[in-house]
């Protein structure tokens, strides 16, 4: 189904299970950026704001939420991100190019699971599309495996869990197809290098001459 809203020029979002890269190649993009001195920004969700740190408590069980309440959760912090002070829009006016670790697409997906696809649907239903979507595509079983190093895992960093979330990414990221918002599926089982470079063919195919 074709998901019509408006899209941000020069906004640029990062998305895939946990482990596939995502957070490695924002600041490897950040890298590239600040060498070719282009004028931008870079910030991941769930935000470093008050919202998106009660988030991570409840992700890693300190805080025993809902699933309805992490939605929501999820939806307020975002709403800030992108319309607070000195945020996504405001980067945007500013002329920047904002690029982010995580969007909607992660609540669709991963709320979709835990509390029905309903109320994380109208929840985000406002929100703007970036750009250029990038869709980390990995398999779980990989993803777990590169994720046994980290000191804590989170509540959905789990293999059972981390397989529905891929299928249930696969079926977020093809109901925008018709968005006209760009969509730029990697292999995220590449080594970052090459990832790295796929990345970055994708994103200078839309900046600014």
């Amino acid at each position: 189904m074709s998901q019509k809203r408006e899209i941000l020029p020069g906004f640029i979002v990062l998305e895939g299970i946990d482990g596939s890269g995502t957070t490695t190649q924002l600041k490897r993009l950040e890298t590239r950026f600040k060498k070719l001195h282009i004028r931008s920004c870079f910030s991941f969700e769930p935000s470093n704001g008050p919202v998106g740190e009660l988030i991570r408590e409840a992700l890693s069980g300190r805080f025993n939420a809902l699933p309805s309440t992490i939605a929501r959760l999820f939806a307020a912090d975002r709403a800030e991100h992108l319309y607070g002070s000195k945020g996504i829009v405001d980067q945007l006016k500013a002329g920047k190019i904002a690029v982010s670790d995580r969007y909607l697409f992660s609540s669709l997906a991963y709320q979709g699971l835990t509390c029905g696809e309903e109320l994380p649907a109208m929840l985000n239903a406002s929100f703007p599309l970036p750009e250029l979507l990038l869709f980390f595509k990995l398999d779980p079983d990989t993803a777990i495996s590169r994720m046994q190093s980290r000191k804590g895992l989170e509540i959905y960093e789990n293999l059972d869990f981390q397989k529905r979330v891929a299928n249930a990414y696969d079926r977020v990221v093809s109901s925008f197809d018709d968005s006209g918002m760009k969509i730029v599926c990697l292999d995220a089982s590449n080594n970052p290098e090459f990832v790295e470079e796929a990345v970055w063919q994708a994103v200078s195919a839309i900046l600014p001459a």
